[in-house]
């Protein structure tokens, strides 16, 4: 089984594309969890389910064109996160996975961080791409960042 969290402010504008995705992302074998900002109150989801795989979404700042993709190396988290949550993602990461086989992180380039609770178009796509692509391709098929 594989979790999907998604990570971020919905408030925010491009921010929340991570709840976005876990809101609307449905596959078998997946399980979907809307972490917003507090990631860590869904731990015990975790801890209890096992998963071999969770991929992490949030937006990142990568330097690429809004709606961009990439997985994100976790040594280079800290780099490109936005921070508008608590926990510094490194720290989650490291928690969790104690009792996940496997954590990734998938970052999506903002276009708008701001007061508003509506993604940017080139944002959205950039999320419908992502659930297309793991659903057909799984996270091989997400580009790495360099």
């Amino acid at each position: 089984m594989k979790v999907l969290m998604g990570i971020g402010n919905t408030m925010r504008g491009d921010d929340g594309v991570g709840p976005y995705v876990a809101r609307t992302f449905r596959e078998e074998g997946w399980i979907s969890i809307d972490g917003g900002t507090t990631p860590e109150n869904f731990t015990s989801v975790l801890r209890r389910e096992q998963p071999e795989v969770v991929v992490l979404v949030d937006a990142a700042a990568m330097g690429l064109a809004p709606g961009a993709l990439r997985l994100v190396s976790l040594d280079r988290i800290e780099d490109v996160s936005i921070g508008t949550h608590g926990p510094s993602l490194t720290a989650f990461i490291g928690y969790i996975s104690s009792f996940a086989s496997c954590v990734v992180f998938i970052g999506i380039q903002p276009g708008k961080i701001r007061d508003s609770s509506s993604l940017s178009i080139p944002v959205r796509r950039g999320a419908e791409t992502l659930k297309t692509v793991l659903k057909e391709q799984g996270i091989e098929g997400i580009a790495p960042l360099y």
